[in-house]
């Protein structure tokens, strides 16, 4: 089959110069043209693919299926797009949060949701380099196991799943770290190795999941553990931790999130897709998640400063998100 990658982030263009690598017949659009692109695996395997990357959406118009791997906050006018373009082309959504999907269907027939479970860290010459573990899923309806297939005999994990949504729960609830990443300027190793860290880490993902259990929601497993025992397994020793982190998930040194790419190229983040979604959960059911809140709200601060990271220290950071949000939980 003939796939379609829309959007050449740092997903985008991993997804897409390993297909084409593999010898997937694929059509890459993006935001800028690139002649060939440049994968590296996380066991150092480098592979280039001498595939263009266009700019005119139009070229998809050929395409069996499309990865839409664009940012949250543009599914929209991407759903606008295509609607124009692809016909009966299935349209997966490999993008963070758990609304994409929808906002596609709104102009598109046949949506699949999608989820991709590890970080690429993008260079701006056209080089991705995988800087973590992880699957890639497709929700399991109708054309799913074709997509599944090629994306299997380019070399990636993947997996048919018919509960999207619990999964997608999880992923974002992995997600949420993001902003510390962000604000620290840490890489992702030493978000997890550092005590200071994995406490602000552990005070979101705790809240996000109180929040997630009052409003019904059953987190599906996608990665070695449970979302649930994220918070415990948080507080365990480094050494615990170092032994726990090389047994269950390969972390590159250069990782970091997509959020801290996003700040330090002075581009809005997707915070309001990720922690703001906790908040919006919260206020659905009457209640208040005063740390995302402050996450949200942070992170806005930045992007509005236009000038990357703050580098926040553990202390400055749990200080900012901790007694701010004690400040501002109500009264029982």
């Amino acid at each position: 089959m003939r796939l379609g990658v829309f959007g050449i982030g740092a997903i985008g263009g991993y997804i897409g110069g390993r297909l084409a690598a593999s010898g997937t017949d694929v059509v890459l659009v993006g935001r800028r043209a690139l002649d060939g692109l440049v994968t590296t695996d996380l066991d150092g395997t480098t592979k280039r693919a001498a595939v263009a990357v266009g700019t005119d959406p139009a070229a998809l118009a050929s395409c069996d299926a499309v990865l839409v791997c664009v940012k949250s906050a543009q599914s929209a006018e991407a759903a606008t797009t295509l609607a124009k373009i692809v016909g009966g082309a299935t349209i997966v959504s490999m993008q963070n949060g758990v609304r994409n999907a929808d906002v596609l269907r709104e102009k598109l027939p046949n949506v699949l949701g999608g989820i991709v479970g590890f970080n690429v860290v993008s260079k701006e010459d056209g080089t991705f380099r995988r800087a973590t573990s992880g699957p890639l899923v497709v929700e399991d309806r109708d054309g799913a196991r074709p997509i599944v297939a090629e994306l299997e005999r380019a070399g990636f994990e993947a997996l048919a799943e018919r509960d999207i949504q619990s999964m997608q729960w999880s992923k974002l609830v992995m997600n949420l770290n993001n902003a510390v990443s962000a604000l620290s300027n840490a890489p992702t190793r030493d978000i997890v190795l550092t005590p200071g860290y994995r406490k602000c880490v552990g005070a979101i993902v705790a809240e996000a999941l109180d929040v997630m259990r009052a409003a019904g929601i059953r987190p599906k497993k996608i990665g070695p553990l449970p979302v649930a025992v994220f918070p415990y397994a948080l507080r365990l020793p480094t050494p615990l931790i170092q032994i726990v982190a090389r047994a269950q998930l390969k972390i590159d040194p250069e990782a970091r999130s997509s959020m801290w790419e996003d700040l330090s190229r002075k581009r809005h983040t997707e915070v309001d897709f990720l922690n703001g979604e906790i908040v919006r959960l919260a206020k659905s059911i009457g209640k208040h998640a005063p740390i995302n809140e402050r996450v949200v709200e942070l992170v806005h601060e930045v992007e509005a400063k236009r000038e990357g990271s703050p580098k926040m220290s553990p202390d400055d950071l749990w200080r900012a998100l901790h007694s701010t949000a004690r400040a501002r939980t109500p009264a029982a």
